[in-house]
């Protein structure tokens, strides 16, 4: 019987991994998880990238994958550390089942301008023109490598950063011809205005003078004016109707020219006294639809512009024309829709003094059929919103005013005419 420890006892087999391990005791005790050694000798040298066993590390993978336990073998509550204080690489094989950790592919160097990571993205969300560039992304990463200026561009891009832009070269006569266009938008400006002044005094010549003929001449137009132009056979009144509707006015009778005596009530021709009567011009005109009838005159006065301001200033202040006891008579005409066109049947009126003529437009409106009027209202009252009266709902205070509006027109018309004939 062999004596134990001698030369013919039988040995432990020796563990793979060659003859450079040191042998130990014989293996008489439970079989233990291999622990893991400092490797040593040969056994130290790094394994190449087709060698080396799943669970190793190196420095370009990074440190080894966990692996798991196998059944029966406890897990150490601390791995155990090398006398440098670093766990020691396992020596043991692993189980069979892990899968071996791909190599990573070797990093390309960075070109210099590029974007030094992505730019970031939500989950799910794409880079669009906007962040990757006009060309896309491969475009943009190409222009990089191929220029650094446009790999800055495409850098600035790629992080949704808005780069200063580079100031251009400045292109030769820029500047002269910007401040050559200037000089000239400049002088034809100051020359239009120029022209525009000349043009305004040549066509009014002194303002004060020719106001003041204007107004002198005003005096005597009715003479040499037709009766068609003072009084137009036809009258147009553009939303001058009731709910802004437009109103066209028929003459149907003029007057003779005559004086002021019985045409106004007595308290309104004691209002006019002060600018006199030179001649009052009357003409009679009839609605589309014939149902009302107004008289519309203008009084010719015998005052200058500031007997005129007065009166205009009266009548404002002490609201002459909205007196009922201050009213225009009306002009009938027998053969007419204005023939029983009288005093009781006035329904609304206007009076308008212009500061700026030597005469007084009036006009006065009331129902066609001959009807009576117990309470006549101004036009302005009759025109007003919401108003509900007779004159109101018949439009007869939209007839008074639009009328006097369109006779007070036609003669400023007429005026101006004469005054750039003469």
């Amino acid at each position: 019987m062999p004596e134990p420890g001698g030369p013919d006892a039988p040995r432990a087999p020796e563990p793979p991994g060659g003859s450079d391990r040191v042998p130990g005791p014989p293996a008489t005790a439970p079989a233990k998880p291999d622990r893991p050694r400092p490797a040593t000798g040969a056994a130290a040298a790094p394994a190449s990238p087709t060698t080396r066993p799943p669970g190793r590390a190196d420095a370009a993978t990074g440190p080894p994958a966990p692996i798991p336990p196998t059944a029966g073998s406890p897990f150490p509550a601390q791995p155990p550390t090398s006398p440098t204080g670093q766990p020691p690489r396992p020596t043991g094989r692993p189980d069979v089942g892990v899968p071996p950790r791909p190599p990573e592919p070797p990093r390309q160097p960075r070109p210099y301008g590029a974007a030094s990571h992505p730019p970031a993205t939500a989950p799910g969300q794409t880079v669009g023109a906007r962040d990757a560039g006009p060309a896309g992304a491969a475009g943009a990463g190409t222009a990089a490598a191929a220029d650094p200026v446009a790999g800055l561009a495409a850098d600035l891009l790629a992080h949704g950063s808005t780069a200063t832009a580079m100031p251009r070269a400045a292109r030769p006569g820029r500047g002269l011809a910007r401040l050559v266009t200037a000089a000239l938008c400049a002088v034809l400006g100051v020359g239009l205005l120029v022209g525009a002044v000349l043009g305004s005094l040549l066509r009014e010549g002194d303002g004060p003078a020719r106001s003041t003929d204007a107004f002198q001449h005003a005096r005597t137009l009715w003479r040499g004016v037709p009766v068609d132009t003072l009084f137009p056979r036809t009258l147009t009144g553009r939303g001058a109707g009731p709910g802004g509707a437009d109103r066209t006015w028929t003459r149907i009778a003029v007057a003779p020219d005559d004086r002021c005596a019985g045409a106004f009530d007595p308290l309104l021709a004691t209002a006019l006294s002060p600018v006199g009567c030179a001649r009052l011009l009357r003409a009679t005109y009839a609605d589309a639809t014939s149902t009302s009838v107004t008289t519309v005159g203008l009084v010719v006065t015998r005052a200058d512009a500031a007997g005129m301001r007065t009166l205009r200033n009266r009548f404002a202040t002490e609201r002459l024309g909205q007196r009922a006891d201050l009213l225009p008579k009306p002009y009938p005409a027998d053969g007419t829709a204005a023939e029983g066109f009288g005093d009781a049947q006035r329904a609304s009126w206007r009076i308008s003094v212009p500061a700026d003529l030597p005469v007084v437009v009036y006009a006065v409106s009331g129902f066609a059929d001959g009807r009576d009027v117990q309470r006549p209202e101004p036009a302005d009252r009759a025109t007003a919103r919401g108003a509900t009266t007779d004159p109101a709902e018949a439009g007869l205070g939209h007839d008074a005013k639009g009328l006097a509006t369109g006779v007070e027109r036609a003669f400023r018309t007429a005026l101006n005419a004469a005054m750039e004939a003469r």
